[in-house]
């Protein structure tokens, strides 16, 4: 059951494809608009990573992987639970080719036995060996990404927080910039909107992997979304608590068709004392 690679609407077992995986396969057979993608099962992954090339090649082969811009995603048992995020403890490569996308299985295999990935399991008294699956989706490039979460995190308010800025949601989750806040009510009203100096972005190399760029001037202080990306925001954020519950830490993506992605979605786990 582990040793398969599947379209990401079959990853339905978290002891096998982890837990991203099968929090995306959900998201997916919600109608939820998820990039397409497909999981690798944990002993798949293993394979891979030790070099085993016929598991190499059956990702070199198959229909279901164009050859296109990619993201390869750790997914593993555990991960992305209300208890244990894992949030920055496990690789993410971005602008990943298919013949490479071995090689990036294995780097985020091996980000699962850092020091500090490890010394993580330990706290959360997790099982010390990591099963590791991974998830392998086409790539959106984004006018603008960011983090929505569902409930305010430092106050445990009911309301949304959005970040948002130019190019790659990386820039945000990493603190690169200071990025666009915004504070809506569960109905979708603006609370607040402050508008972040957004000097840099994060975009595709030419080859694969990532760069920093500046962002143009004229842009840096122009919001990166609008009234109609907050409303679709809105319901994104919506169509999500039906299906995960009331509290998410949710990544997005605007595409260049004026469309809101779906790239991951997981528990809140810390929110503030306030919350209930």
């Amino acid at each position: 059951m582990d040793d398969r690679l599947v379209p990401l609407a079959e990853a339905a077992a978290e002891s096998a494809f982890g837990g991203k995986a099968v929090s995306l396969g959900a998201a997916i057979r919600a109608g939820l608009p998820v990039p397409h993608g497909v999981a690798l099962g944990t002993t798949m992954v293993d394979r891979v990573a030790a070099g085993d090339q016929s598991a190499i090649d059956a990702i070199l082969t198959s229909a279901h992987i164009p050859d296109v811009r990619l993201a390869v995603r750790s997914s593993a048992v555990g991960e992305d639970s209300a208890d244990a995020s894992f949030a920055g403890q496990h690789a993410t490569r971005l602008n990943v080719r298919k013949p490479n996308i071995h090689q990036a299985v294995h780097i985020v295999w091996a980000s699962a036995r850092t020091e500090a990935a490890l010394a993580y399991r330990t706290r959360k008294g997790l099982p010390p060996h990591p099963k590791i699956a991974t998830v392998v989706q086409m790539l959106v490039e984004p006018v603008a990404a960011g983090v929505l979460f569902t409930r305010n995190p430092i106050t445990g308010a009911d309301e949304r927080m959005i970040e948002a800025s130019w190019g790659l949601g990386e820039a945000v989750v990493s603190g690169m910039v200071v990025p666009d806040r915004v504070r809506l009510s569960p109905e979708g009203t603006v609370l607040d909107f402050e508008i972040g100096d957004k000097d840099v972005k994060i975009w595709y190399d030419e080859g694969d992997g990532t760069t920093e760029t500046a962002v143009d001037e004229a842009l840096r202080s122009v919001p990166c979304v609008d009234e109609t990306h907050l409303s679709l925001l809105n319901e994104l954020a919506e169509r999500c608590q039906r299906v995960w519950g009331p509290a998410l830490d949710v990544e997005w993506a605007l595409g260049g068709d004026g469309k809101i992605y779906l790239l991951q979605c997981r528990p809140i786990t810390t929110l503030g004392a306030h919350s209930s």
